[in-house]
């Protein structure tokens, strides 16, 4: 028996209906390509890793995130988070592929598959095998058990109703209610002895993806999720059903609508995002044309504007430049007061100069924060 899709009321209905709402407008914005689209999908996955991850304890600066996607050492980051990150993207990267697969269907390999690729590098923890006794989850500040899985003997039976349930269950659910209840579900069994919490916000985004609710960069939530506040009402969120134990007959609608509310104000903080990206962009070509700069230096400015750190081997991938070309590209900026440098030889980056500054400051002002959609009005 697995926890139940509760029974919706109207409020959650119309939370749901904005949520579409939102999907068909970013839907329609990404239908026709732009210059800024990829660097922002970069920008949304680099903030998901980061945010599932720091639920764990493993943090990192957006900025060493995004190097290590690009194959580079990060600057920061320690040897250990930046394995934790590493394993995470090339799930995610896989998540992203299966999302558009012609033939896809769940079952418990993939499930295991998805886990080794997290956490691989801890094989003294049985990556990708179910675990062979008891769990207990604890609070990391009090050392007190919060949660108790279900017992080992029962989960390899969990875990293959919950692959049935994916296939065939529910289907007339909203989408976004089935990966909300895949991600309590997952995560109550702690099928692994590690990286449970992580694969479950992975696989409702997978289901998600299933579901063609946009791309993983654009419909996660594990950025919000990531956010300090928002990861203590997640684990507030979880234990009020839960409830310290499996305990499967419980009704999960709390749970659902705390999914609900965090995928409208992500979609929020993505459609602001993709309407000040398609602005900040040109404008910065209208400012670099004006100082007589090539148009491709476009792309390192915009760079640092979203992330507050360049670095050359970066640029020059992106432009597919040669050395020589990026490095010339990057002084120029420099001097010119678009960036600033920083660092030597290898570890040499790019930040905001005076002038990227100013137009930052210009935006920030204009920033909302997401509203609530349960206490409108």
């Amino acid at each position: 028996m697995l926890y139940a899709t509760p029974e919706l009321a109207d409020a959650d209905r119309t939370v749901l209906g904005e949520i579409e709402d939102m999907r068909r407008d970013l839907k329609y914005r990404l239908a026709e390509p732009h210059r800024w689209d990829g660097a922002l999908r970069k920008h949304l996955e680099a903030r998901a890793i980061q945010g599932s991850n720091s639920i764990e304890g493993y943090r990192a600066t957006v900025e060493d995130i995004e190097s290590i996607m690009a194959g580079e050492e990060p600057l920061d980051a320690t040897p250990n988070v930046t394995r934790e990150i590493t394993g995470y993207r090339q799930a995610l990267t896989y998540i992203g592929q299966l999302a558009r697969a012609p033939v896809f269907e769940f079952d418990t390999g993939l499930l295991h598959s998805l886990n080794f690729m997290m956490i691989g590098h801890h094989l003294n923890k049985s990556p990708g095998l179910v675990r062979p006794g008891g769990i207990y989850v604890r609070n990391s500040s009090t050392g007190e058990v919060v949660y108790e899985g279900p017992d080992a003997l029962a989960v390899p039976g969990l875990l293959r109703e919950l692959v049935e349930w994916l296939n065939t269950g529910d289907l007339e659910e909203p989408s976004y209610v089935r990966a909300a209840m895949a991600h309590l579900n997952l995560v109550a069994i702690h099928p692994w002895r590690d990286g449970n919490g992580r694969m479950s916000r992975a696989l409702q985004t997978l289901v998600l993806g299933r579901d063609q609710i946009l791309t993983p960069e654009f419909s996660s939530i594990e950025e919000w999720l990531g956010i300090y506040e928002n990861t203590v009402d997640y684990y507030r969120a979880l234990g009020e059903v839960q409830r310290g134990n499996w305990s499967p007959h419980r009704d999960a609608l709390t749970w659902v609508r705390f999914c609900l509310r965090a995928h409208h104000m992500q979609a929020q903080r993505v459609r602001r995002r993709l309407a000040e990206a398609a602005e900040v962009w040109l404008l910065l070509e209208e400012l670099a044309e004006a100082d007589g700069l090539h148009t491709r230096c476009v792309s390192a400015m915009y760079q640092v504007f979203v992330s507050n750190r360049l670095r050359r081997v970066v640029y020059q991938g992106e432009e597919s430049l040669s050395q020589g070309q990026a490095s010339r590209d990057l002084r120029e900026l420099a001097a010119k007061g678009w960036l600033a440098s920083s660092g030597e030889t290898k570890g040499r980056f790019y930040a905001p100069g005076p002038r990227i500054l100013e137009v930052k400051e210009g935006f920030a002002t204009r920033a909302l924060a997401p509203v609530d959609p349960y206490r409108k009005g």
